[in-house]
């Protein structure tokens, strides 16, 4: 037996009925197996190879661009959703691996600037524009120069569930509730560190639930989903209710009023104006994203070629544009 069929073997041994199992994973172009890993492990490693994941490290969570080392950023958000995943997968009995893969590639087709740059996109694009969507978007069609990656049907049911859909998988619905352990606590964390928030202000009915500190509400969201086992992927009642709760005192006083958000309508005029630009001059843009736009329509691959952009190219890109400079002439 190779390596990779006693894994396959080991998996029938510990995973619950429920399991997704990597002998059943399918990929739209079949491949010949590789000897040492599943293919949930090769999908994960693919993941972890690409461009648009080393992307995420400049790429805004919640506030733009900020000044300091402990701020999360869209590859660091998507680690702790990663590690929280699996650590929830492991005890449930799941397939760590396929949840690893989903984590690691949910947020790969996140545009400059979070959810500012993506409501921009939306709004004028005419294809729309959802960073889900372009998730698999990127492993399809845009990754390897337009091969893709190939990654298993499972992981991109994923992906694309990721947000706000019920996912085909156990794994897939397990991501969705790790990516928002992750970035209700972790917001909390940076509006705490950016003087936004101070622990003493979120509601005390949610904390006395939840916890008083990141780890005790991490701790608690955690046990809660693991507690309400694999049949309706959820948290517990009475945790759910005050996530919900405290989501939406983050709303509205982090996510939409917050001073570190008076900089969102700069990042959407940004985006906007690079849109409108390449949109008149696509042969201006990377050859990949010329072939985009043949393959599909030049409005596609515009959007495709900004969403893929880091937020410190996106402001490169508009200084190079639309910033005058001085013209030496010694």
């Amino acid at each position: 037996m190779t390596i990779r069929e006693q894994t396959e073997q080991y998996e029938e041994m510990i995973l619950c009925p429920q399991a997704c199992r990597a002998r059943d994973a399918k990929r739209l172009r079949p491949e010949e197996p590789c000897p040492y890993r599943t293919e949930f492990q090769r999908d994960r490693d693919r993941i972890l190879h690409s461009s648009a994941f080393r992307r995420l490290k400049r790429k805004t969570q919640v506030f733009l661009s900020p000044v300091g080392d402990h701020y999360r950023t869209r590859l660091t958000h998507t680690l702790e959703v990663s590690q929280i995943a699996r650590t929830m997968a492991r005890a449930m009995r799941l397939n760590e691996d396929l949840t690893e893969a989903i984590a690691l590639g949910h947020d790969l087709g996140h545009s400059p600037f979070g959810h500012a740059g993506e409501k921009a996109l939306n709004e004028i694009c005419p294809h729309g524009y959802q960073h889900y969507v372009q998730s698999v978007r990127v492993v399809y069609y845009i990754e390897k120069n337009g091969k893709g990656l190939n990654l298993t049907q499972q992981v991109k049911n994923g992906i694309i569930c990721h947000t706000n859909r019920i996912a085909a998988t156990l794994e897939g619905n397990l991501v969705r509730l790790a990516d928002r352990i992750a970035y209700i606590n972790h917001d909390i964390d940076d509006a705490i560190r950016g003087g936004i928030l101070q622990e003493s202000d979120l509601p005390a009915d949610c904390t006395a639930v939840l916890g008083h500190s990141k780890s005790a509400r991490i701790t608690t969201m955690i046990s809660s989903v693991i507690e309400h086992g694999t049949g309706e992927m959820d948290m517990m009642p009475e945790v759910r209710q005050a996530h919900d709760a405290l989501h939406a005192f983050l709303y509205a006083n982090v996510y939409s009023n917050s001073a570190a958000k008076t900089e969102d309508n700069k990042a959407i005029m940004l985006v906007k104006q690079l849109y409108t630009y390449f949109r008149e001059h696509l042969t201006e843009m990377p050859q990949e994203y010329l072939e985009i736009a043949q393959r599909f329509t030049p409005d596609r691959a515009v959007c495709d070629y900004i969403a893929g952009m880091s937020d410190d190219y996106a402001i490169h890109m508009y200084e190079k544009l639309f910033v005058p400079r001085s013209w030496d002439i010694r």
